[in-house]
């Protein structure tokens, strides 16, 4: 019996990085590749319903500090998870390995490249993280989220595709036309932050709905993702508010709601401002703060000059500024479904498609 060809996964930490190796999984293997995962231990409890043949964990540590002590802990880690990675390469003999950022994703991408396997990185971002950056002139190929970001390294360009950003399933299946709210009909405004940024908006977004005029207050539904600690404050100041608001930690349909809603407020995460642009939603993107690559900063940049979305740095992300924004994009109705179709043509429906060509021809395999 002819054995399937084998394309070997990593990526670990966060979902932005597991969503798309997860849409990358399900498109090779409808065409008859096995997959397997390379991650570690932290995002291993994450990827128990990873579609994958088997799960490998490599040690692999982040960069915690500058001290002698901190950097011979990650550099030690790093290299026992390139040992492994090695020999994990000489037993599966993967058709290629395909990387999706973040330190979790060095060993193995290193190990492929010292055993002689053809190399991918993807960056969803547009600016390129640490992890990424450090392997990029060792790769085989490039794909990236957003095109040009490589215009001023004409070697990394030369090896580099822009796929855009896969996408779950369920986000192509919500990408409905937009229509704009009616002059005084109901507003649907869903707010999000991930796991990291849902306290600011807890903090923020409440107190500037307490602010708008009852004329707009009255027209508003509001989907609010909050963490358990911070849902019951947010459901009070809805209620005293007289605000109709569902506010829970967690939305498993968070796709179907983006598409029902005439204006986002999220974070500036690459996987969710691909779902933006594929779904077309017009946004306020209030970008992580704080973080050394800035790259939401860069998300958020990007989606705001294609005048897809309304930038909003977190050191201005007031109640005071948030209702005024809210009062002027409320009354304009025009203006959110330009902002709608303009995030929609920046969007990458094909993204999947594109990357899993870009793997199976590196690859050089037959399918």
């Amino acid at each position: 019996m002819t054995r399937k060809p084998l394309v070997l996964l990593a990526a670990g930490g966060t979902g932005g990085h597991l969503f798309p190796a997860e849409a990358l999984a399900d498109a090779l293997s409808a065409c008859g590749i096995d997959i397997d995962l390379a991650t570690d231990e932290r995002a291993a409890r994450y990827a128990d319903v990873f579609p994958a043949r088997k799960l490998h964990v490599l040690p692999a540590d982040t960069v915690r500090g500058r001290s002698p002590v901190a950097l011979a802990r990650t550099g030690l880690a790093l290299a026992r998870g390139v040992l492994k990675g090695y020999q994990l390469m000489q037993e599966l003999k993967p058709a290629v390995v395909v990387g999706f950022g973040g330190y979790p994703t060095v060993p193995p991408l290193l190990a492929a490249r010292f055993a002689g396997r053809p190399t991918i990185i993807h960056e969803a971002n547009a600016v390129m993280g640490r992890a990424n950056a450090m392997l990029a002139p060792r790769v085989t190929a490039i794909a990236t989220g957003y095109p040009g970001i490589f215009a001023d390294k004409p070697a990394l360009a030369a090896k580099a595709q822009h796929t855009g950003n896969p996408v779950r399933p369920a986000v192509i299946d919500a990408a409905t036309p937009y229509e704009a709210p009616l002059e005084n009909g109901p507003f649907d405004l869903l707010v999000f932050g991930g796991s990291q940024g849902a306290r600011v908006m807890s903090d923020v977004v409440p107190h500037a709905i307490a602010q708008l005029p009852p004329v707009l207050r009255d027209r508003l539904r509001i989907t609010q993702q909050a963490r358990a600690e911070d849902s019951g404050f947010v459901r009070e100041i809805y209620a005293k508010t007289g605000v109709r608001a569902e506010v829970a930690p967690f939305f498993r349909d968070l796709p179907a709601r983006m598409s029902n809603a005439h204006l986002v407020i999220a974070r500036a995460g690459a996987s969710t401002i691909a779902e933006l642009c594929v779904i077309g939603r017009p946004s306020i993107l209030v970008p992580l703060p704080g973080a050394i690559d800035q790259d939401q900063l860069a998300n958020a940049t990007a989606l705001t000059k294609g005048g897809g979305a309304v930038l909003a740095r977190q050191s201005g992300f007031t109640p005071d500024t948030l209702a005024e924004l809210l009062i002027s994009l409320m009354r304009a109705p025009g203006q959110l479904a330009a902002m709608a179709q303009r995030a929609q043509t920046m969007g990458r429906a094909d993204a999947t498609a594109r990357l899993a060509d870009l793997v199976i021809r590196t690859a050089g395999l037959k399918v």
